[in-house]
């Protein structure tokens, strides 16, 4: 596999390899030793599948205690998916990245603690299947405005139509108003 620093050398971009031939295809998605050679030494506690149609924007999400580091997939369809520096001693604070996930490119983005994350559905559908490193927790569970103009976060709207958010997502707040880390 490839491992790839992206903008903020944190979050790691992960080609893995690929076994094709007229049958199909067989990919490793996660092989503990390899991954932590490769710089993503994390321990999952739980995964979690999401299903969502074209236009869904999920996010941008985290947990403000017990933050989850999280390996993000499209294990169907493809997406546009986005990690934010929510660390405020961090030089890269408040600074994004995205890239494509799909089914066909098999890519993984592994987005660190400390960071929010979120997607944007490009295909009919796209089903998103993700490891964490903690589990879930409501109470400490945070959202981050998507379109916030700090962040200015580059989303490929399809044609100007707006984005299905949920009530949550469409009433987070901004960055400078929003929990983040130390």
């Amino acid at each position: 596999m490839i491992v790839t620093p992206t903008a903020i050398p944190d979050v790691l971009l992960v080609q893995p390899v690929v076994h094709g031939d007229h049958r199909g295809f067989l990919v490793e998605v996660w092989h503990e030793s390899r991954y932590a050679a490769a710089g993503i030494g994390a321990h999952f506690v739980q995964d979690n599948h999401s299903r969502s149609g074209r236009h869904t924007l999920r996010g941008l999400h985290y947990q403000v205690q017990r933050p989850q580091g999280k390996l993000v997939r499209a294990a169907m369809g493809a997406v546009f998916d986005v990690a934010v520096d929510l660390r405020r001693s961090s030089p890269t604070f408040g600074r994004w990245v995205g890239t494509v996930l799909s089914d066909e490119n098999h890519h993984q983005l592994w987005v660190p603690p400390g960071f929010a994350h979120g997607f944007y559905v490009l295909s009919a559908t796209a089903d998103l299947v993700y490891k964490c490193t903690e589990v879930y927790v409501p109470e400490y569970d945070r959202a981050l405005r998507w379109d916030d103009p700090t962040l200015a976060i580059a989303w490929p709207l399809d044609g100007g139509t707006p984005p299905l958010l949920s009530a949550k997502d469409a009433a987070a707040p901004s960055l400078q108003d929003a929990d983040a880390y130390p």
